[in-house]
């Protein structure tokens, strides 16, 4: 990033960020959306079977939660990772905080790919009967996402955690 102008390099990681919060801001819309319609369809599923009128919601729930998975919330996450490694780089931010935070976006990795495995046991099992409840998902999600927030606006200064670390944590490898 030397090379680069001042100028060049500053519309860089503008864009950048603007990339990286509004794919940031469709990933973690999709993961509260997600869940909540797996909750509130699932309820159809669970009051009656067998009518032309619930065999079409049922196709209606299918692509909405398939395609909202595959079509807007996997790629805006992608997005989102990939936008936030550039500004790694780009803007160099190597502080504490910053693993803190990549810490919580690997748990939201997590909960996306939940959600992504009750989507596709939702349509593999014909609803939600047996599933552990999408609320789950909520619960997990909504904290990491405010976690991952409170972290980037507020930047705390992480220093103190370096002491409850074990000491091979703390040297190179290799003794570099």
């Amino acid at each position: 990033m030397a090379r680069l102008a001042p100028g060049l390099r500053r519309m860089m990681v503008a864009g950048l960020k603007f990339l990286h919060i509004a794919a940031m801001v469709a990933w973690c819309a999709a993961m509260i959306a997600l869940p909540m319609m797996l909750y509130l369809y699932g309820g159809i599923w669970r009051r009656s079977t067998g009518t032309e009128q619930v065999q079409a919601r049922y196709a209606e729930f299918r692509l909405i939660t398939h395609y909202g998975y595959i079509g807007f919330a996997t790629p805006a996450a992608i997005i989102a990772i990939a936008a936030g490694t550039g500004l790694i780089f780009a803007d160099q931010v190597f502080d504490l905080w910053f693993v803190a935070k990549l810490a919580l976006v690997a748990g939201m990795s997590l909960v996306h790919a939940w959600i992504g495995h009750l989507i596709l046991s939702s349509a593999e099992q014909r609803g939600l009967h047996d599933l552990p409840s999408p609320a789950w998902a909520l619960a997990l999600g909504i904290p990491l996402m405010a976690g991952v927030l409170w972290l980037v606006l507020a930047k705390p200064d992480l220093a103190w955690t370096a002491d409850l670390m074990p000491d091979f944590m703390l040297a190179p490898r290799g003794g570099q």
